[in-house]
């Protein structure tokens, strides 16, 4: 089988800035929680031109992702997997904080706490279809951060 395939021309940028910034979210208990427009605007506010932000979020029981963002019940879908892979109750030796504790913590080993996003031209070079999310694990509502960090150049796109 043969594919079509290009790709433009490489661009090489040398790096002039490294900006950081602590987003906080108050979360309303589990789901996934839309960044996109937090990030896109931090990267604007750095005047970015080209490099790529990085997202670290500084918690063990929620975890960031990038996913589909038009049709919903993909989310939905991917929570009812993430409940299945884990369960509460199932007899985890870690309850502490509650029976949901311990699978926030799968939850997050199964997805990531941190996520870089290439910057092109000034832009978020995500997808038609993609957003960037933040995932609480926990049932009840938390306050969480994330460290956002562009990397590459910035001034006149």
């Amino acid at each position: 089988m043969t594919s079509r395939r290009s790709r433009t021309p490489p661009s090489t940028v040398h790096i002039t800035v490294v900006v950081s910034s602590l987003l906080t979210i108050e979360t309303s208990g589990p789901g996934f929680v839309d960044l996109t427009r937090e990030i896109a605007s931090f990267v604007k506010e750095t005047d970015a031109v080209e490099g790529v932000v990085t997202l670290f979020i500084r918690h063990t029981s929620a975890s960031l992702t990038i996913q589909e963002n038009a049709d919903p019940s993909v989310l939905d879908d991917l929570t009812t997997a993430l409940d299945r892979l884990a369960p509460e109750n199932a007899g985890w030796t870690h309850d502490t904080e509650g029976p949901d504790d311990m699978p926030a913590h799968i939850k997050s080993l199964l997805t990531t706490t941190s996520l870089q996003v290439p910057v092109l031209k000034g832009k978020l070079a995500l997808g038609t279809w993609q957003a960037i999310y933040l995932i609480e694990h926990r049932l009840r509502a938390h306050r969480r951060e994330i460290v956002l960090q562009f990397i590459g150049a910035a001034g006149s796109k």
